[in-house]
């Protein structure tokens, strides 16, 4: 099954993708806490674009970077390819803001994230 191009639902089709991402420190996901929303996503087909702002529920979330590299990779499995995706923290809520928004739009970490979630998918699963 193939997921719609964020042209064709915009920024509600990029809120159900990550919508039920659950927060690290809480039985509650991102949406239900407010971490992400709806009117701070922007999705430029044109430029094939998706820029994705998310709000930690305390300025000094430890879990910040983490919430941030997994709304990224889910977007970029979930998304065509030819789409850029940029997540990072609201302006303004985060007390390391900058450090965590400089990790976020590390191509490296990112992919190391997504290779080391796939390699713990890989040892939890049950052998056939």
């Amino acid at each position: 099954m193939s997921c719609p191009t964020p042209s064709t639902t915009g920024r509600s089709s990029i809120i159900h993708l990550i919508r039920s991402i659950n927060d690290p420190e809480h039985p509650l996901t991102l949406e239900e806490l407010n971490v992400v929303e709806q009117v701070r996503v922007k999705v430029n087909d044109a430029e094939s674009t998706v820029v994705v702002e998310f709000t930690p529920t305390i300025p000094h979330c430890s879990m910040a970077t983490l919430i941030g590299l997994s709304i990224k990779v889910k977007l970029i499995r979930s998304l065509p390819e030819r789409f850029k995706v940029d997540v990072h923290i609201t302006p303004g809520t985060q007390a390391s803001e900058h450090a965590v928004n400089k990790q976020l739009a590390d191509k490296e970490r990112v992919a190391a994230a997504s290779h080391l979630l796939e390699v713990v998918n890989q040892c939890l699963s049950a052998r056939s």
